[in-house]
């Protein structure tokens, strides 16, 4: 048997090839990035250069950033969250479903913070079908994880058990909001909208939703703003009304956080990249006060 050639281990099998003089050379003279932020400018770089689209930047951005945040920073405040009550009629809660457009309920009972389970809205028309049925049965169990929960676990769970939304709790144990699939991968790809998103043709960035309230997204011109809701805030300091609620504030609001200015209820629908993407607005009623 003869001996193994020169540079390989006997019983290994073949050798990796040995990298060559010049790619040693310019690893030596452009060595990579030593820090999530130097990869990130590294990225803003290769897009610069046209190696990569802008839309892959953004994306591998957002992986990286999704890898520090937690539940809590995406969720949907409880106080927002959209709930069935075990008890309410089937029409109301067809209505609801109708209303809100969701494919996925939280159901609770005597209580909102008492959740019980997760109600399918294609389920419900089980109801129509056959009325003696028990809208308990058709309850799927509720997954509830802590707030602190990172993004990047909780999206390899949601894809190992098929499951699409958890309730997140705090540190006493109260339901803190909700979050699902949608949320997470968002955070990724940017907003996902579906059939049920309104658009505005105007291009103005202020939508009409059902109940009478808008959509107004972050970015929206404060011009845009006081012409739609009769304000005059000055143009001159900020550009955009996200920046102007964020400084009113004193910091950007978190989601399902609400602002009061003007008359009207700034409401946080989703915040990206350290800046609010949607508001709902509102008027504030009299009586309730204003900020």
């Amino acid at each position: 048997m003869s001996d193994p050639a020169p540079g390989s281990r006997s019983g290994l099998g073949a050798s990796k090839p040995q990298r060559g003089l010049l790619e040693r050379l310019l690893e030596f003279l452009h060595p990579g990035p030593d820090s999530k932020s130097e990869l990130i400018e590294t990225l803003a770089d290769a897009e610069q250069r046209e190696l990569i689209e802008p839309e892959s930047r953004q994306m591998l951005e957002g992986v990286l950033r999704m890898a520090e945040m937690s539940a809590g920073d995406v969720m949907v405040a409880a106080p927002r969250m959209d709930l069935l009550d075990i008890d309410a009629p089937y029409e109301e809660l067809l209505a609801s479903v109708i209303d809100t457009g969701h494919s996925r309920f939280p159901v609770f009972e005597d209580r909102r913070d008492n959740v019980i389970g997760i109600l399918m809205a294609k389920d419900l028309l089980k109801l129509q079908r056959a009325p003696e049925l028990n809208l308990r049965t058709l309850l799927r169990p509720a997954v509830f994880i802590p707030e602190s929960k990172g993004l990047n676990e909780l999206l390899r769970d949601f894809r190992t058990n098929r499951n699409h939304l958890a309730l997140v709790v705090d540190e006493f144990g109260s339901t803190a909001g909700l979050i699902t699939i949608e949320d997470v991968l968002e955070e990724i790809v940017g907003e996902i909208e579906d059939e049920f998103d309104e658009h505005d043709a105007s291009g103005s960035g202020i939508y009409s939703l059902a109940d009478g309230s808008q959509r107004v997204a972050g970015d929206t011109p404060i011009a845009n703003v006081n012409e739609a809701f009769g304000l005059n805030i000055p143009e001159c300091d900020f550009d955009t009304i996200g920046g102007y609620v964020s400084h009113e504030q004193g910091r950007v609001p978190r989601r399902g956080e609400a602002v009061r200015l003007h008359g009207l209820n700034f409401q946080v629908m989703l915040t990206r990249g350290g800046a609010v993407r949607w508001f709902k607005v509102s008027r504030v009623e009299p009586g309730d006060g204003d900020g």
